[in-house]
């Protein structure tokens, strides 16, 4: 058999031991993904970038991504993820995409694209706005219905409510002590912004409306066993004849058919109590409410 020239043997001995060609960026970071074990969809839960921009950099398809820096960013991430150098990595992939002439761009993206780790959930987001708003409709409703008139279906509501919870075979209360003399006006001075209506048992409204803080409301002295509808007993401060009597109420509560009188009233401070609503038919009370 002919023997090979030399210088044929030669060639060959040189190009079996011609070194291979460096790996491109795209090629380290799939080998080192796969050499960790994980799967794209692995390194997108742990960078948060979206799956289709990780395809996108093992694939070497930067002009699919919105940017170079954007590149260089997911880039970064994708190495920290998987074990590569983040520098080196970074530094190869921006000498790439100059290779091939870069890619487009945003005109106003900042110099190093964010880390996509650091940016909360857009579902956290929403769910903040969403819990302000809600909190910020509540308190407006809250404080509307402070100074809103309650509904006869509110009243009836409550009427029944207190029925249900009353008991008729309790102790009997202690005999209330004999009231003092009714003298002086009765005044009702607002601590806070507060709506009313005082009337008679017959309908006819002595007052209705809204009292500003510190305003006040003199009951006429010609009023016949005047009563009072409101949600805010708690911020009316009542006197009579210059003297201070116990609150119309301790809660934000409706109360209505009270009777404000000054013999009532200063009967209500001698019992220690509230007093009974005066006789007043459910029609009667039920226009007064409504007017």
């Amino acid at each position: 058999m002919a023997r090979m020239p030399k210088k044929a043997e030669t060639e060959v001995e040189v190009e079996a031991e011609a070194p291979a060609e460096p790996l491109t960026a795209s090629e380290r970071m799939r080998r080192a993904r796969e050499a960790a074990g994980m799967s794209l969809q692995d390194v997108a839960t742990r960078t948060r970038v979206p799956l289709r921009h990780l395809a996108a950099l093992e694939e070497g398809d930067y002009k699919a991504l919105p940017g170079t820096t954007y590149c260089a960013g997911f880039s970064r991430a994708f190495a920290r993820a998987v074990g590569l150098d983040e520098a080196g990595l970074v530094a190869q992939v921006r000498a790439e995409i100059d290779e091939m002439g870069g890619v487009s761009s945003d005109p106003y993206e900042f110099e190093e694209a964010v880390d996509p780790s650091s940016v909360p959930p857009r579902l956290l987001a929403w769910t903040v706005a969403i819990l302000a708003i809600l909190l910020a409709g509540g308190y407006a409703i809250w404080r509307m219905q402070l100074n809103t008139p309650p509904t006869d279906e509110q009243l009836q509501a409550e009427r029944e409510t207190e029925t249900r919870i009353a008991d008729p075979n309790g102790p009997a209360r202690p005999a209330a002590r004999p009231a003092a003399p009714a003298t002086g006006p009765v005044v009702m001075t607002a601590a806070n912004e507060v709506w009313l209506r005082i009337y008679e048992p017959d309908g006819t409204k002595l007052f209705e409306g809204t009292l500003a803080r510190n305003q006040s409301f003199t009951l006429p002295a010609t009023a016949q066993n005047p009563m009072i509808l409101t949600g805010r007993p708690d911020a009316l401060s009542v006197t009579v004849g210059g003297q201070a009597v116990p609150p119309l109420g301790t809660a934000e509560r409706t109360v209505s058919d009270l009777p404000v009188s000054a013999a009532a009233l200063l009967a209500r401070a001698a019992g220690g109590e509230a007093a009974a609503p005066a006789p007043a038919s459910n029609g009667a009370a039920n226009g007064a409410a409504a007017r």
